[in-house]
Parts: C-alpha cells; sequence; structure tokens
C-alpha cells in the first residue's frame, strides 16, 4: 500500500439501484438505442443520476467522504462491465474496438444485444435471484488487458464533487466462474484456468482505482457461496486464495473489501478469506449464520449483512442487532454493518407508494429505508444499544402488527391444504394423455406456436394507462382489447402458426396481472427493479394467505379460442414463478405458500377447460432461478416446487395438454425435476447458447414434448430461416420427432412488431422446410 488502510466505514450498502427513481436510465438507454438521443446526453443523463445518488444517499445517512457510498451505477451490467474492463471482449465483435484497443459503450451495448448476424453474449440468472447477467466468452486465446476506464472515471467523477465513494467491482474468481468457454477453446477447459493471467489486469485496475482517489474498493465475490457452479466450491476457494493473494500484495491499490453475499460462505471459502491480504470480508447474514472463528481476523473489519438486501420487509432490527452483537465474538478488527446484497434487487423508495395500505406500508422497507436501517444501526455501534433503542423498539412493533393482522393467515385456506392427498398432485399417465391428446388436437409434425405474450404496443400501454386515469371506461377499454386480441389472432393465421396465444394485451406483467387479481396480493405503482440491461419489473408484494376470488383468464382465453378454428392456449403463471417474482411473506415456509397460489391456479385450469380451452401453459421460468445455492438445500426445494406445480395441474384432464416454459437456467441441474413436472410440453431457452440443452434433454431421457427455442427474443435481431433451420435439425436430430415443438425462446412482450413478425415468419418458413425434409427422407 502507499499509505496505511483507512477505517472501513461503520455502516454501509453493497450497492444501490441504477435505474433511477422513475427508471430515468432506462429512458435514456432506450432512447439512445432508437437514435433519438445522443450518446453526449445520454453520458450527462448518467451523470446526473450517478449524482443524484450520492447526495441521496448522504441524506439518508452514509458518510460523504468515508468510501461508505459504493459506486455500483452500470448502464447495463455489472458482470459485461467487469468483462470489458479486462477485455473479455467476444471474437465476433472485435472489430468495434478503437483504435487503441479500448472497448467503448457502443461496443459493450452491441455485445448485450448482437447486431446482424451476431449474436449477443448469452444471459442467464444471477445467482438465485431475478437479475439477469450476460454471460461473458473466455478462453485460452482471449487476450486480457485494461481495456475500459469507467469504474476510475467514476471515482475522480465523484472526487470532483466532494465524495470518496467505494468503486464495485465483480470479483476476479466471480468473473471467471460465471463465464464460459469460447467456441475456439479445447473439450474440458474452464476460464477458470486463466486466473493467473487475469490477476495482474485487476492489479492494474486497483491502481488506477487508487490513483483516482478510492480508498477502498469493494470486489463482489459471490461464486464463493454456491455450490451450483461449474466450478467445485473447493477450486474457487483455492482460486480465492491465490489472487488474493497476488491482489493484495499490490503495492498499489485501494483498501479491498470482499464481499460475498446472497448465501453463506463455507467454513473453507471463510477460513481463506479469513487469511487472505485484504482488509475487511462482507457476508450475508440474512441467508447465512454468524460464521465460527477463525485465525487471521485480527486486523480484518467483518461487514455484516443484517439487512435483507432482496426483499421489502422492514424485518426484526431487533434480531440484527443481536447479530452484530454475537459477531463481536469473532475477534475481528472490527464489525460493521451493511446490506446482505446490492439493492439493486428491491425498488428505490417506498415514500412514493401512497396508494398502499397504510398498515401494509409500515411493514415495508424499500432501498432508502434500508439505507435508513443501515444508519440506525451503525449509530448503535458508534453510540451504544441505548441510542437506538426506540428505534429497535419500534421495528419490533411492527413485526407483531404484522403477525396478528387480518389475512395474513385465513382458517379456510389453511383448512383445505390441510385436506390434500396424494391424488391431488397426479395427473393420468403420460401414455394416456398423449393419446388422448393426439385426437383431440390432431397437431402436424412440428408443432409451431408461441410462448405467450405479443408485442405490448405503446398503444396497448396507452390504453391501460388512459383506463387507469378514469379516461376510457372498462366498456370501452375492453373493446379495444377485444381488437388487439382478434388482430392478433388473425396475424398467427396469417402466419401459419399452429397453436395460437392471445397475446395478453390485458396483463402489465405476467406475475402483477396474477396479484392483482388474487387475494394476498399488494401492487405498487413505482416498485421497479431491475430485470436485465434497460428492462425492469414492477414485482407485487405477496403478504397474506392466497385466494382467488373469482376467475382470472376465462373470458379473454374464450374470446380468442372463438375466433380461431386452431386451438388457442390458455395462459398461467406458475405457483414458483409467481412466488420467485413477488416480494413473498418471509413469514412461513415457500412451500406452504406455493400449495396456496397452486391451489388458484387449480381452480383457474378447472374453470378454462370448462370454457372449452384444451391446451393450457402453466409458466415456470423461474424454477432453476429459485434453486438453492447449496446443494444440501437442493432435493426440499424440488420436492415443494415440482409438487406445488403438480397441485396446480393435477386436476387437469388426460385430453387438456398442459405445457409449460423454463428460460435461463442451466438445466442440466434440474432435468429431472423438468420430467417430475409432468407437463405434456415444456418450452426452454434455448437460441442464445445455440441448443445446449438439448444435449442434456437428449441424454437424461426425456420423454414428453419439448420446445427449444429457436429464436431469442432478448434481442432485437431477426434470426434467418437458415439459423432456425440449423436449431431445428440439431434437436430432431437428437430427439423423437414426435417430442420436437418449434417455438420462440420466451413471451414477445418487449419486441417491436416488425422484427416479431419478420422472425416469426422464419420460423414457420424454417418449420416447413424441416417438415418436407423428414418427408423426403422418410
Amino acid at each position: 500500500m502507499t499509505a496505511p488502510s483507512p477505517s472501513f466505514p461503520v455502516g454501509t450498502i453493497l450497492g444501490y439501484p441504477r435505474i433511477g427513481p422513475a427508471r430515468e436510465l432506462k429512458r435514456a438507454v432506450e432512447a439512445y438505442w432508437a437514435g433519438s438521443l445522443e450518446l453526449v446526453e445520454l453520458e450527462r443523463i448518467a451523470a446526473d443520476l450517478r449524482r443524484s445518488t450520492r447526495a441521496r444517499l448522504v441524506a439518508l445517512g452514509l458518510g460523504t467522504t468515508d468510501s461508505s457510498i459504493p459506486e455500483s451505477f452500470s448502464f447495463y451490467d455489472q458482470v459485461l462491465d467487469a468483462a470489458v474492463a479486462v477485455g473479455a471482449f467476444p471474437a465476433r465483435f472485435a472489430r468495434l474496438r478503437d483504435d487503441d484497443g479500448a472497448i467503448g459503450l457502443d461496443a459493450a451495448f452491441t455485445a448485450a444485444r448482437g447486431d446482424g448476424e451476431n449474436a449477443p453474449l448469452e444471459m442467464t440468472k444471477w445467482f438465485d435471484t431475478n437479475y439477469h447477467y450476460l454471460v461473458p466468452e473466455i478462453g485460452p486465446e482471449t487476450v486480457f488487458a485494461v481495456s475500459a476506464t469507467r469504474f476510475a472515471d467514476q471515482v475522480a467523477e465523484a472526487r470532483d464533487e466532494g465524495y470518496v465513494t467505494r468503486p464495485v467491482i465483480v470479483g476476479p474468481v466471480t468473473l471467471l466462474a460465471l463465464a464460459k468457454a469460447t467456441d475456439a477453446a479445447p473439450a474440458g477447459f474452464s476460464p477458470l484456468q486463466r486466473l493467473e493471467d487475469l490477476l495482474p489486469v485487476y492489479v492494474e485496475l486497483l491502481a488506477a482505482l487508487r490513483n483516482a482517489g478510492a480508498e477502498w474498493v469493494q470486489l463482489d465475490e459471490p461464486a464463493l457461496v454456491s455450490e451450483t457452479l461449474p466450478d467445485d466450491a473447493r477450486e474457487l476457494a483455492d482460486a480465492a486464495a491465490r489472487a488474493y493473494a497476488v491482489l493484495g500484495a499490490a503495492t498499489d491499490r485501494p483498501a479491498i473489501l470482499v464481499a460475498a453475499p446472497y448465501a453463506q460462505l463455507s467454513p473453507n471459502a471463510w477460513a481463506v478469506l479469513a487469511s487472505a491480504p485484504v482488509e475487511a470480508i462482507a457476508i450475508d447474514l440474512t441467508r447465512g449464520a454468524v460464521p465460527a472463528a477463525t485465525p487471521g481476523l485480527a486486523g480484518k473489519t467483518v461487514v455484516a449483512g443484517v439487512i435483507d438486501g432482496r426483499n421489502v420487509w422492514r424485518g426484526d432490527l431487533a434480531g440484527a442487532w443481536s447479530r452484530l452483537d454475537e459477531l463481536r465474538t469473532l475477534g475481528a478488527g472490527a464489525v460493521a454493518v451493511a446490506t446482505s446484497t446490492s439493492l439493486q434487487h428491491v425498488p428505490h423508495d417506498l415514500a412514493v407508494e401512497t396508494d398502499l395500505c397504510p398498515r401494509l406500508r409500515s411493514w415495508l422497507a424499500f432501498a432508502d429505508q434500508k439505507v435508513g436501517q443501515v444508519a440506525v444501526l451503525a449509530r448503535g455501534l458508534r453510540e451504544g444499544a441505548g441510542s437506538i433503542a426506540a428505534a429497535l423498539a419500534e421495528a419490533s412493533g411492527a413485526l407483531d402488527d404484522r403477525r396478528g393482522a387480518p389475512g395474513v393467515s385465513d382458517g379456510r385456506i389453511r383448512a383445505r391444504q390441510a385436506a390434500l392427498t396424494t391424488a391431488d398432485f397426479v395427473r393420468a399417465e403420460y401414455a394416456e394423455r398423449r393419446i388422448a391428446q393426439d385426437a383431440t388436437l390432431a397437431l402436424p409434425a412440428l408443432p409451431t406456436t408461441t410462448i405467450g405474450s405479443f408485442p405490448q404496443t405503446a398503444d396497448i400501454r396507452q390504453i391501460r394507462a388512459r383506463h387507469d386515469r378514469g379516461d376510457l371506461t372498462t366498456a370501452e377499454y375492453e373493446d379495444l382489447l377485444r381488437l388487439e386480441i382478434t388482430t392478433v389472432i388473425g396475424l398467427q393465421e396469417e402466419l401459419g402458426l399452429d397453436v395460437l396465444v392471445h397475446g395478453e394485451p390485458e396483463r402489465n406483467d405476467m406475475v402483477q396481472y396474477f396479484a392483482e387479481n388474487l387475494g394476498g396480493f399488494a401492487v405498487t405503482r413505482n416498485g421497479w427493479v431491475q430485470s436485465y440491461g434497460s428492462r425492469a419489473t414492477r414485482p407485487s408484494i405477496l403478504w397474506g394467505d392466497v385466494s382467488r376470488p373469482a376467475p382470472i383468464t376465462v373470458r379473454w382465453s374464450r374470446f380468442a379460442q372463438d375466433l380461431t378454428d386452431r386451438p388457442v392456449k390458455g395462459m398461467l403463471t406458475g405457483p414458483v414463478t409467481i412466488l420467485a417474482w413477488s416480494f413473498v411473506r418471509d413469514d412461513q415456509p415457500l412451500a406452504e405458500t406455493a400449495d396456496q397460489v397452486a391451489l388458484a391456479l387449480r381452480d383457474e385450469i378447472r374453470d378454462l377447460e370448462a370454457a372449452g380451452i384444451g391446451i393450457i401453459q402453466v409458466d415456470e421460468p423461474a424454477l432453476r432461478e429459485l434453486l438453492p445455492l447449496k446443494r444440501a438445500d437442493h432435493p426440499a426445494y424440488l420436492a415443494w416446487s415440482v409438487g406445488s406445480f403438480r397441485l396446480a395441474t393435477g386436476g387437469a384432464a388426460s385430453a387438456t395438454q398442459v405445457h409449460t416454459h423454463l428460460c435461463y437456467s442451466e438445466f442440466a441441474v434440474v432435468i429431472d425435476a423438468i420430467a417430475a413436472l409432468d407437463a405434456d410440453v415444456t418450452s426452454i431457452e434455448a437460441a442464445r447458447s445455440r441448443g445446449d440443452v438439448i444435449d442434456d434433454i437428449a441424454d437424461s431421457g426425456f420423454t414428453h414434448g419439448v420446445g427449444p427455442g429457436v429464436y431469442d427474443i432478448h434481442s432485437p435481431r431477426v434470426p434467418s430461416v437458415t439459423e432456425v433451420q440449423e436449431l431445428i435439425e440439431r434437436a430432431t436430430g437428437q430427439l423423437p420427432l414426435r417430442q420436437v415443438w418449434i417455438n420462440p425462446d420466451c413471451g414477445l412482450k418487449t419486441r417491436a412488431y416488425p422484427e416479431t413478425v419478420a422472425s416469426l415468419r422464419n420460423l414457420v418458413e424454417a418449420t416447413r422446410l424441416a417438415r418436407e425434409r423428414i418427408e423426403v427422407n422418410a
């Protein structure tokens, strides 16, 4: 070090939402992509957002010059930012580098979104959250070099405004652990093998940060808590020991905080970090216990993640204070308080949610309120427990009020759950169902369909907003929805799709729409959370026992089916996904809540069947997402998650074809669970990985229908007929013909109509050519 290590702040957060309280960044980025905003203006808006964030965090109780404010801004994704910074950039986009080898913002955006025939980087879930990151591509041929200066630039920007902030970067072990091998890499290659080549570049980054004015740097290493990554947990711990021996020995660097959020560090990884030459370690104490004392902590700060960064409940501050007390017994040099994770997983501010019930509001805390909770506990660490006694008591009172509030526990719902038997979770054998469905549906080989939603155009959003404001009557609004559904059905018939959807124009979100129609949920107006890139969702708040007061989807499905002779799918969101994409209650096991949602969906399926809907899709894109990071927890999770799906669908008749949809997952990990769902047809995201999941499906002996996605809807590019053909050939070359369906990766809600129509036209044409080839070879 060039100077003695500064003290770590007593209170901090590991990151803050970056989309802006009013989604300013989303709008600016999308305007730039559309060509209606210049790069200089985009940069100005981003700088203004960073400036207002720093000022807001100081107002909420963080310090101006003590490194308690994290510099965690990103235009798109933090993993992409780290990959760009070290030069891990796909060869297919190498032409986009500047003359000096630097990788600019436009190049990064192109890698995220693709261009022409060049597919974007693959995207997948960030550990067990609903955030999606871009997967770096790293091989033996990847040349690491400092290729962007944004991390240091933002530190310098803050310094110029009078702040000493803490830059946040994905650490080297996690960056490599999350990467995939390039196509040029030999069999068996792991990006982690490049660690020693990568570390000198991180040393350069640290020096640049120090020179820009950073006194601390936060290196995020959540890979060290996971047991679900391709590299073994012990390999990752060993890699961390090697990495931080090098980084800690650097002579020109800020003090290092290694953050290990999302679960508990293994004893081995905890011991590695405790003995590493770093100055602070952040651990997640909302999803892990206080670790055992271990050598090496005497000179370090242990940063206690006692404020939940992933949920919106106000929580138990008295319990958090007790854990801070317990940490003091470990013999660390100091104890600090923090959020368990970055606050990017929660909305900005509860204060703007004036439509929420005041009683419910008193139980909640969004990002700004969580910063305030950190500030309270930090004051207690500085001044003693007596200084915060009133705040702890107030939080405990809210917790007690929540436990006894009406609707949190409903005796009728719980009695129905208690009466369930094994038979409620089982349908007829698949072979019997397939015969019944073939006779009823009479579909061709390689049936074509879409996942559910069609583009939510500005016009659709506008009429929804006008209805919400009262500018349209409900009758007028519904007439416009019927017109849209009629148009979507006609378009699909013209394109030649075999199984149609109604397009879901009435749905603002695949979870929120159900939350608005189920008891036990509340919805926000401004509770936006980044999902990926410029996309954000508004997770609903599941606060009580779940009921279905009335049918939800039936009349729209029936209306669509009456427009066509082709089958129209009824579209439901599955229980696991409703939980995963909501802020779910934390006062009872997830399994109990999932079964309550499943019973509501079971009733909806019964009513869809009665309305003449012969295909019903129950989407579970989050099935893999909620898989615990610890292997010992997998069996229990898979049992209840699969069970809730089977409870929802268990009452369906044999002739009713039940579909499900899964996306952005390492399916080999849960392939047995996917089979156990016992859906008649499963559609799966596969286009970005060029159909890699097909190998897992074929190797597993999966027997039910399956639709590996052939069109990546998360990119604006239109796949060619040839590209789709290649994916179809890969599927039909490894799977029995009767199993294969042809569909996009996901719903089309986020796409525009011109690219959607062009892509679906190519999908149908590629399927036609595949059918001809099959007939010729028959």
